[in-house]
């Protein structure tokens, strides 16, 4: 067995042992082809060679740039995660992950999302970067249900996502990538730290959304408290250190937040899953929270709302 190099293709000539063709991928592009009872007639070796050379180019033109399948509810989590912040985001798309990073318009929060191959149930990927307008997105993800596996598909030729979701096939524009920017994640080393169930969290943003537009947090040594005033009536969530999962404060930490910011960062977030807050006094909060089955990451950073004296 002799193996000859085509473009990125490593084609393997034949061994002729009886049975049928048999395909194996060994990496990415490159697929080892064994014949069993190969009784396709050659004039040589040296014919049967360059054929086995013109399969494998073939096989490596066919060969695409990004397919994965992956559960419906897993690209929701996605654009949940993405959409209340940015409608165009840049997905960076390697053999291992696909990654984002993306800021608001209005440069008040930012979106880091991680999503490991462990994620998809098929997984075949180079290093490419996909514009991908999100409200579109959205609109064709809304079409399936969370436990339908939906297919994707990177059409090079017409710079298109090709979506499959069942029989129905949705060839998607994608955007350019070029004037996308790539936003720097800023060293924050904020001191407080609190690890909380999404659903106790919740409760307390939804219950102060309908009396003022903003909220603030405060940690302390012992406890963590999330307090929202408006022009009548107060919201107070006060839980103590024996209450929380993680609770670590230097000191009594405090910073005011937009609450349609931090209620979108968290509304994606499973009930029973932990939520990770970081704080300090007068600073943006870090959140951070799995996605996917523990397959996927998602950091929020958010700028807060300096009180007026």
């Amino acid at each position: 067995m002799t193996s000859q190099k085509v473009g990125s293709i490593h084609a393997l000539n034949v061994v002729i042992n009886g049975g049928k063709i048999k395909i194996e991928p060994l990496n990415n592009r490159s697929f080892f082809i064994s014949f069993k009872n190969f009784r396709h007639h050659y004039k040589d070796k040296v014919h049967m060679d360059l054929h086995i050379i013109s399969l494998m180019v073939l096989i490596g033109e066919a060969g695409k740039m990004f397919h994965a399948k992956v559960k419906a509810n897993v690209l929701k989590d996605v654009i949940d995660v993405t959409s209340p912040l940015v409608n165009e985001v840049k997905f960076n798309i390697s053999k291992d992950a696909i990654s984002l990073r993306a800021v608001d318009p209005a440069h008040v929060a930012m979106v880091d999302l991680l999503l490991k191959k462990d994620a998809f149930e098929e997984y075949n990927a180079e290093e490419i970067e996909l514009g991908v307008d999100m409200d579109k997105f959205g609109s064709i993800m809304r079409l399936a249900s969370s436990n339908d596996v939906v297919s994707l598909d990177f059409d090079q030729k017409q710079n298109r996502l090709v979506i499959q979701i069942g029989n129905l096939i949705r060839r998607m524009a994608l955007i350019d990538t070029a004037g996308m920017p790539d936003p720097k994640m800023p060293n924050l080393e904020l001191p407080g730290k609190v690890v909380i169930k999404a659903s106790e969290l919740n409760q307390g943003v939804k219950a102060s959304e309908s009396i003022s537009d903003h909220l603030a947090l405060t940690m302390k040594k012992d406890s963590f408290e999330l307090f929202a005033e408006g022009d009548t009536d107060t919201v107070n969530l006060t839980l103590g250190k024996d209450m929380v999962l993680e609770l670590t404060s230097n000191g009594k930490l405090k910073s005011l937040f937009s609450i349609d910011y931090f209620s979108n960062m968290i509304k994606t977030v499973k009930a029973d899953e932990p939520v990770t807050i970081f704080l300090g006094n007068d600073n943006p909060t870090k959140v951070e929270f799995d996605v996917a089955n523990n397959h996927g990451h998602v950091t929020y950073l958010l700028a807060p709302r300096i009180e007026s004296e």
